[in-house]
């Protein structure tokens, strides 16, 4: 069944035309990916389908009664709130109904007689709109949306950075379970585990219909089940998730390619003809001379550009970097301690783990930025390093994207190639007028493209990048990806993009519970050998990273740990030890939902053994019995959670 229908869009900004004649239906329950380059006016669409922005032309159709849930690349939020209460919000009803029953609850202590049934009765009935609005435990479940997003409930959101109020404005969405949830880049600002926990209550909990604007492949490859491409101001349909939709895309543009030849032959041998200028006298000659020059007005296919990247390479010995018992600390918190790490020719090694664990401090250290906290870092005689800050902060947001590449130069000399700089920003898809325009005015995708250039005009063989794949569309991570493994040098990235890792990467230093630990293969081939074992937590981590093999052409080995413990067996005692940060967060408020839990039960026990309740009929009496069955093991669950947490800071 439709829930939702557009039809004729067209939306246009100043000149510039987005959408034109954009009609697409979403159904019930259907999950939708939407693709194109930055520009294209999939955010744009997205919005126009949300009711956020009206269209210039065409209408959207919703079913009656549509709840739909928007999450903007900006989204507006109440800044005295805090992040629980900025959640909560979301519930305004649920709120309102739990309010009204807390406090009908409240006067029923001392009535009696006729107030007594009155308040009962009015109790019933907010306890039955609570129940049909999502029931007794939505404030349990914001609070555990925020943990597994790694936010603290109680902090104002006027406190926060942009990328945790995204993730405050996310867990509100999640929390209103809207009938068709439309996702704008939801997973930016995720680590990697908070992506995999999303993607998996996308696929497993959400009951919705689904449209996501991401370049996030993985997610498209498993979440959605019909792509749909932006591109030239209209859309193209295409059945499954991103690896379909690549070879359906290739099938049309092969298609569009044999269209243009057949176009192309039919004017050669037409445009031959009338140069033997036939006498256009019969309606069979007008009509041929009508027929060609349709086809030459009709023109080809507007063709998409397509980035062109290369990392210019240069000479490199066989060892470029090595980290010997390093300790990185910033703000008095150490954050890596005791690795040991050697970078060696043509590999690309990814860096993954939890926001906050240390991965660009890290970097800053390798590359000289900032002073080990202990042990030391060498590099080799002719390592040369490029380095991408994940900040983008040596942009000048005052001058052009020309003068911003090119700093004073009017060539670039990459990999063997010089090359005048307007020629070279070409190949990163600005044209001679986007060269032009202030760095301050640009997209996200376009501010991470003149990084990009910036990087790789100069010939290296150590690439350090610190979260390149951000705002980046998805043709332009592919070229990036080419040029990287194509790319004779050695890489070391910071990413959350898993399609991204398992294109380059041929190690992975992953930020584990008992600090990074380096694995030969890139992300699909570390799943096969069992589920990672990231760190859940932004603390103190340790441990070795172990050395890569010389060549980076054998498998890396971490170095031994005497002082670590082995893994403990089945039903050994738990080992003691500090608490992950959302498990200290959890064990923090654990007291307090148990009360609320244990209250509930003394609440429905009291129901239970009034003889009022019997009154009102068989099946209401059995519904409390139900829930009090409920609540009695959730107390349960949550004291045997306390118990485990418990164990884990008193273990032996």
């Amino acid at each position: 069944m439709t829930i939702l229908s557009a039809q004729g869009l067209a939306r246009t900004y100043g000149t510039r035309t987005v959408l034109r004649e954009v009609s697409l239906s979403i159904a019930e329950g259907e999950r939708v990916g939407f693709v194109g380059r930055n520009g294209a006016g999939k955010s744009t669409l997205a919005r126009l389908l949300a009711g956020t922005e009206p269209p210039d032309e065409g209408r959207v159709i919703r079913r009656t009664g549509l709840r739909v849930g928007y999450l903007d690349q900006a989204p507006q939020v109440t800044p005295e709130r805090t992040a629980l209460e900025e959640v909560l919000a979301a519930l305004a009803p649920w709120q309102e109904a739990l309010a009204r029953h807390e406090a009908v609850s409240a006067r029923l202590h001392g009535a009696t007689g006729p107030e007594l049934d009155a308040l009962v009765q009015e109790q019933a009935e907010a306890a039955a709109r609570v129940e049909a609005l999502g029931g007794w435990d939505l404030r349990h479940t914001a609070r555990a949306y925020l943990a597994e997003l790694d936010l603290p409930e109680d902090a104002r959101v006027d406190t926060m950075s942009g990328g945790e109020v995204r993730r405050v404005a996310l867990a509100r969405l999640l929390l209103s379970a809207p009938d068709l949830a439309i996702l704008d880049e939801p997973t930016n600002h995720l680590d990697l585990a908070t992506i995999e926990w999303l993607e998996r209550w996308l696929v497993e909990r959400f009951r919705g219909a689904l449209v996501l604007v991401t370049h996030d492949r993985y997610l498209l490859d498993h979440v959605v089940t019909r792509t749909v491409e932006v591109e030239g101001g209209t859309v193209f349909d295409y059945a499954g998730g991103w690896s379909r939709y690549l070879q359906a895309r290739a099938e049309r543009r092969a298609h569009d390619d044999r269209v243009e030849a057949n176009r192309r032959n039919f004017l050669r041998r037409e445009l031959e003809w009338l140069r033997r200028r036939p006498k256009a006298r019969t309606t069979k000659q007008r009509a041929r001379v009508e027929r060609v020059e349709a086809a030459r007005a009709a023109g080809p296919p507007a063709a998409a550009g397509a980035a062109r990247l290369s990392v210019g390479h240069t000479r490199a010995g066989r060892t470029l970097l090595e980290a010997e018992d390093l300790a990185v600390e910033i703000g008095g918190q150490r954050l890596v301690e005791g690795l040991t790490l050697r970078l060696s020719k043509g590999q690309r090694v990814g860096v993954v783990g939890p926001n906050g664990c240390g991965k660009t401090t890290l970097l800053r250290a390798l590359t000289g930025q900032l002073a080990p906290a202990a042990g030391a870092v060498r590099l080799g005689k002719h390592t040369q390093i490029a380095y991408l800050d994940q900040a983008r902060a040596d942009l000048d947001d005052e001058a052009t994207v020309f003068e911003n590449v090119a700093e004073g130069r009017g060539r670039v000399a990459v990999g063997g190639e010089e090359l005048d700089v307007r020629t070279y920003l070409e190949r990163f898809l600005f044209s001679p007028t986007d060269q032009r325009k202030r760095v301050g005015s640009l997209s996200g995708g376009e501010r991470a493209r003149v990084c990009l250039a910036r990087t790789l005009r100069q010939d290296a063989n150590l690439l350090v990048l610190d979260e390149p794949t951000n705002d980046l569309d998805v043709d332009t991570l592919a070229a990036l990806e080419d040029a990287l493994t194509g790319f004779a040098g050695t890489v070391l990235v910071v990413t959350h993009d898993r399609y991204f890792l398992d294109r380059i990467a041929t190690h992975l230093l992953v930020f584990e519970e008992a600090g990074p630990v380096l694995h030969a293969g890139a992300y699909r081939d570390l799943l096969e050998r069992g589920p990672l074992r990231l760190s859940r937590r932004t603390g103190r981590v340790g441990a070795s990273a172990g050395a890569g093999a010389p060549g980076g052409d054998e498998p890396a080995t971490p170095a031994p740990d005497a002082s670590a413990a082995p893994p403990p067996a089945a039903h050994a005692p738990t080992r003691r030890r500090k608490l992950g940060y959302r498990e200290q967060r959890e064990y923090d408020g654990l007291l307090d939902r148990i009360d609320a839990a244990e209250s509930r039960v003394r609440e429905l026990e009291a129901r239970l053994s009034d003889p009022a309740l019997y009154q009102a009929g068989e099946a209401e009496a059995r519904q409390v019995a139900a829930d009090l069955d409920a609540a009695r093991e959730q107390a349960a669950a949550l004291t045997e959670r306390w118990l485990e947490l418990e164990a884990l800071l008193d273990g032996p």
